[in-house]
């Protein structure tokens, strides 16, 4: 395909018909645009592994300016403006395994029961396929919550991780109260755990699979006089576990920004979550043949898919079916109109004869012409093109 032509499909490109879609009705109307090309691929992504037991959910944020009712502002996110992704993925390869795009209040949540808030239904919505299968979620506190761990806990699904005090059910202890440094202090309802760890500043755990438990950890090791020497730090194992786990969506979205596709200008929104589903999809397929014994490094990944997809897609129709045709050089061909349409009465085409030309600027020329030779079911100028292409034998 030519650059030109692949510039003008871009700036055309779109996924849904305006005129057919109902509001009123629609699953989530604030993502019409791409709606269907979006949740087809993210079916795709979940029907093509099976993730380990450790699964992470975290917000990640997509750069965006532009005008977008739906746009968020995330202080700690490099980006900060943006369209804000809710991902679910694997703690050890960062696998995407499912995602929403936040929209607002009409996002499609699972909601067994209107009394749960919006939170903990955007981490069941994310975790509804997992569900009843003995996976274990690490979050952040922004998720956190002792509701949300009574209800995994009801559908045999494992939690853990960093919680705000302030949350309903956490005991006044945990709220209040003072720590020493090292000191640790638990309580423990059925399989939850809540804990109060203090280190240079006091840090909340919940926890379904760990207790107040103190490991020793080789922290680093200092040089004195020449001689290295060995620290060790005492921490729960609920944060050594949590700091090991957490990580999976955050390995996905640096591995990502080292190869953009997103353009910063882009002004229209689903165009930017198109090119971002596509970077994901490059980065699952990576991911899933270094789980079967691939070699290559993800630069190498993306350079040999390039060549690959040139391979299958990079020849044009027209010269792999002609140049091999004798018809083209010995049969008799005669040209005609290009037969109009309900759109067009005078309908026009590329010249494949012209579009092999380049101008003083180094681009190629594009001429549109009414005639082809429906034989060859080309289009060509009547002068001089037509005898061109049908006496020139390496054309």
């Amino acid at each position: 395909m030519y650059e030109k032509r692949f510039s003008i499909i871009m700036k055309f490109l779109h996924f849904t018909n305006n005129e057919t879609i109902d509001l009123e009705t629609h699953p989530q109307p604030g993502l019409r645009k791409i709606y269907e090309v979006y949740y087809a691929i993210n079916r795709k992504f979940k029907s093509s592994y099976v993730p380990e037991r450790d699964v992470s959910v975290d917000e990640s944020l997509l750069l965006y300016k532009g005008r977008l009712g739906c746009k968020q502002y995330l202080p700690k996110k490099r980006a900060r403006f943006g369209i804000k992704f809710y991902q679910l993925c694997e703690s050890s390869s960062g696998y995407i395994w499912n995602s929403l795009i936040y929209t607002g209040k009409d996002m499609p949540l699972w909601n067994e029961s209107p009394n749960y808030k919006s939170i903990t239904n955007i981490v069941m919505t994310l975790l509804e396929d997992l569900l009843d299968k003995g996976y274990c979620v690490t979050l952040d506190n922004f998720y956190t919550s002792p509701e949300l761990a009574e209800l995994l806990l009801s559908h045999r699904t494992d939690v853990y991780g960093t919680l705000r005090p302030n949350r309903i059910g956490v005991p006044e202890e945990i709220k209040k109260g003072t720590l020493r440094k090292g000191e640790i202090v638990g309580f423990q309802k059925g399989k939850i755990c809540v804990m109060k760890y203090m280190d240079k500043k006091p840090i909340c755990i919940l926890s379904t699979v760990h207790n107040t438990v103190i490991v020793e950890q080789d922290k680093k090791r200092k040089k004195t006089h020449g001689k290295s020497e060995r620290i060790v730090s005492k921490k729960p194992q609920a944060i050594i576990d949590y700091n090991l786990t957490m990580g999976g969506v955050d390995k996905a979205d640096q591995c990502l920004s080292y190869y953009p596709t997103v353009r910063n200008q882009q002004k229209k929104y689903y165009l930017k979550i198109f090119r971002q589903i596509l970077n994901q999809s490059v980065w699952n397929s990576f991911v899933l043949y270094k789980k079967n014994g691939g070699t290559m490094s993800h630069l190498d990944f993306r350079l040999q898919l390039v060549e690959e997809l040139a391979k299958i897609y990079g020849e044009s129709k027209h010269s792999s079916q002609n140049t091999t045709s004798s018809d083209r050089l010995t049969g008799r061909h005669f040209p005609s109109h290009i037969q109009p349409t309900q759109k067009k009465k005078a309908p026009t085409k590329i010249c494949i004869v012209c579009s092999q030309k380049f101008n003083e600027k180094g681009q190629r020329v594009r001429k549109e012409s009414r005639y082809q030779c429906a034989q060859c079911n080309v289009t060509l100028c009547v002068t001089p093109c037509f005898e061109k292409y049908h006496t020139v034998e390496n054309f």
